[in-house]
């Protein structure tokens, strides 16, 4: 099978090395921002709460509460701007998108940790 141009296109923009996380796994995200003509790195630190996507168009969603109030942010995988993830813990969950930890604040937000081998 020849590949398509837009797949060639599609390949040039992944990322070599894709750091390893899932569903349910709390995590810090090193995201690079550009404030003027300075460039500084971000520590966005959070429970992974979804993955959509694949390819180059991969994204995944972080939550963390700040203030007392709820914050989301969708990270692209494949973006030059998110420099690394760094699991903190990986949580046991049997769902692929964890949205009902929005309804929920305290203890019971809270997800049993993965049991290691």
């Amino acid at each position: 099978m020849i590949p398509s141009l837009l797949e060639k296109v599609e390949r040039l923009s992944l990322k070599e090395q894709v750091d390893k996380f899932a569903v349910g796994d709390d995590v810090r995200v090193h995201v690079t921002v550009r404030e003027g003509d300075k460039e500084r790195v971000q520590i966005f630190s959070g429970l992974v709460i979804a993955r959509d996507g694949r390819g180059a168009s991969a994204t995944f969603t972080v939550r963390r509460i700040s203030h007392g109030v709820g914050v989301e942010r969708v990270f692209p995988v494949h973006s030059p701007n998110v420099g690394k993830v760094e699991v903190e813990k990986s949580g046991h969950v049997r769902r692929a998108k964890l949205y009902y930890l929005r309804e929920l604040t305290g203890k019971k937000a809270k997800l049993r940790e993965k049991a290691r081998r």
